[in-house]
């Protein structure tokens, strides 16, 4: 099988953002979909930003082709705002984490499609199962042969993109002890999960075409890694993270993605050869970035060099500077950091149902109101 990557000359970005939708008074989720695309897509001006998604409790909100993280933030900022307004007739928020914290797997529709509808057939109770969000970021690449050795040295870096995005401690009810429930959920799915790694792009096209004719997939687009090849773009998507609730914190993780890709893409064609994790270590280090989030001790190397994660992202916020000084997302990177300081997403709704006394409605409350503050305070 012929994959032809269509490469990009610059270092482009595409941010998908899943949402998802929660009633005003209750708190629990709405299958409302269908009535919000038809509010909110006659207001903007390109209704190609807003997608559907597996159920009718969600949304996803694209960029179009930007240049730069801020470029990408106001294009998502402009969509946000429409779909927002649009709930507000509906009685409805808007609301970004990996996981809804008490909602039944039981009461969500199906959006309508025979994609979905085989999906569901496929997979079944975990098929079901799957009331998740998560973050896309696609970063532009303009080597075909450098994308799978920039994939497989992206992976030392997932347990850090997973901790700082984790916002899904809570499922139908119980605090699961893990910072990413999500992460582990979607790892499920067939196809989902770790990617497999290949030397060569003949390699890669071999697996697929191994996955057409073997019947596990029927479009490439069914692979459904964290990190995977989007030939057809020309980019190198990042599917690694857990939804998100501010417009600051899909800024930091955008920046880290973008940064992260074009340093090693430079330094392969600058003739470096980038080192690649032994597998047992990038599956070791997702699991406990999803059980213990910024307090994972993650592997670094070949050579099982552990460190605190948090320690870790500090040293490489601080090395890709340069490279985010010249992309453009200098504040955004450096924003990292402040996810660290203020807690993750996974931290804060802890520590509001902790305070609340279980309270889970105050959860949401809690995440609907970052997004609505993100949203008032760049306005």
């Amino acid at each position: 099988m012929r994959i032809d990557f269509h490469p990009s000359p610059a270092p482009t970005l595409g941010v998908e953002w899943e949402l998802a939708l929660v009633d005003r008074r209750t708190r629990d989720l709405r299958n409302e979909a269908d009535h919000l695309f038809a509010r909110a897509k006659a207001r903007l001006p390109d209704p190609g930003r807003l997608h559907k998604e597996l159920l009718k409790n969600t949304v996803e909100l694209v960029t179009g082709v930007c240049e730069t993280v801020p470029t990408a933030m106001a294009d998502l900022r402009r969509t946000l705002e429409v779909v927002v307004l649009a709930g507000d007739d509906l009685g409805l928020d808007l609301f970004g984490a990996g996981t809804h914290p008490f909602a039944s797997w039981t009461g969500q529709q199906l959006t309508e499609g025979h994609r979905y509808e085989e999906l569901i057939n496929r997979t079944q109770w975990w098929g079901r199962q799957m009331l998740i969000w998560g973050v896309h970021v696609h970063v532009g690449l303009p080597e075909r042969d450098r994308v799978l050795p920039v994939l497989g040295a992206l992976l030392r870096y997932h347990p850090h993109l997973q901790a700082l995005s984790a916002s899904s401690p809570i499922w139908a009810g119980v605090d699961t002890g893990y910072a990413s429930n999500r992460a582990l959920m979607f790892q499920q799915l067939p196809t989902a999960g770790l990617p497999f790694t290949f030397d060569s792009w003949a390699e890669y096209e071999s697996f697929a075409q191994d996955q057409l004719t073997t019947g596990v997939i029927d479009d490439l687009s069914e692979i459904r890694w964290d990190v995977r090849p989007a030939a057809h773009l020309g980019t190198l998507e990042n599917r690694i993270c857990d939804g998100v609730s501010t417009i600051e914190e899909l800024a930091a993780l955008t920046a880290l993605t973008q940064c992260l890709v074009v340093d090693l893409d430079s330094r392969m064609a600058a003739g470096e050869t980038l080192p690649k994790m032994p597998p047992w270590h990038v599956q070791e280090n997702k699991w406990r970035a999803a059980r213990y989030g910024l307090d994972a001790i993650v592997i670094l190397d070949a050579e099982c060099t552990e460190r605190l994660v948090t320690d870790d992202l500090a040293e490489t916020v601080e090395r890709l500077a340069p490279v985010a000084d010249r992309l453009g997302c200098g504040p955004e990177l450096a924003a990292v950091l402040d996810i660290v300081a203020r807690g993750a997403s996974y931290q804060r709704q802890r520590a509001v149902a902790e305070s609340t006394g279980g309270d889970l409605v105050a959860v949401v409350d809690s995440v609907v109101g970052e997004l609505r503050t993100s949203l008032a305070g760049g306005s």
